[in-house]
């Protein structure tokens, strides 16, 4: 009789964690979570998730169409995966400088939308590094200390240590 409660009981429990395990599964819709951004300059950059923040294991298809200042349109243009994982995707050097209202879609059976506003700025050079003042001593030498009294300290110490060991080890009469 007790083995049949024992049986009965890690069967339920077996059944409880099936479906437990299950229901995310289920609970996919087939929409998309879609996060649209510029890209710093006049790209678009697309991340698309399940709604409860799984990333994507397939490719999928997304459309964007944008409206820029004067009324200006592009697209539709199909986006292309990214090299930063599943679920990225980019689009370069597609808008000019202004800002764009980016609606960006997922054909079904994904069937999700998205739209943002994206600031396009023309592409830039990187700033120029600032130049780094050296500081100099009254002999037209450099006011740091220099690396010599760091190697002289550690042959000193080097020195002591083997000193030290030779002298323990040392045969004392018997």
């Amino acid at each position: 009789m007790r083995r049949t409660w024992k049986g009965l009981a890690a069967l339920a429990v077996g059944l409880v964690l099936t479906l437990l395990s299950a229901a995310p599964a289920a609970a996919d819709t087939g929409k998309l979570k879609l996060t649209v951004a510029g890209d710093g300059a006049d790209g678009v950059t697309v991340r698309a998730t399940h709604p409860d923040g799984r990333q994507l294991e397939t490719l999928v298809r997304l459309t964007l169409n944008a409206t820029g200042p004067d009324g200006q349109r592009v697209g539709p243009v199909q986006l292309e995966p990214s090299a930063e994982g599943h679920g990225f995707y980019s689009v370069g050097s597609i808008l000019s400088p202004g800002r764009w209202r980016v609606t960006v879609s997922a054909p079904a059976p994904n069937g999700s939308e998205a739209s943002a506003q994206v600031e396009a700025r023309p592409p830039g050079s990187p700033p120029a590094p600032e130049p780094v003042a050296a500081q100099t001593d009254a002999a037209g030498r450099g006011a740091g200390v220099g690396w010599w009294p760091v190697a002289a300290g550690g042959l000193v110490l080097a020195a002591a240590a083997i000193a030290v060991a030779m002298l323990s080890t040392r045969r004392r009469p018997d």
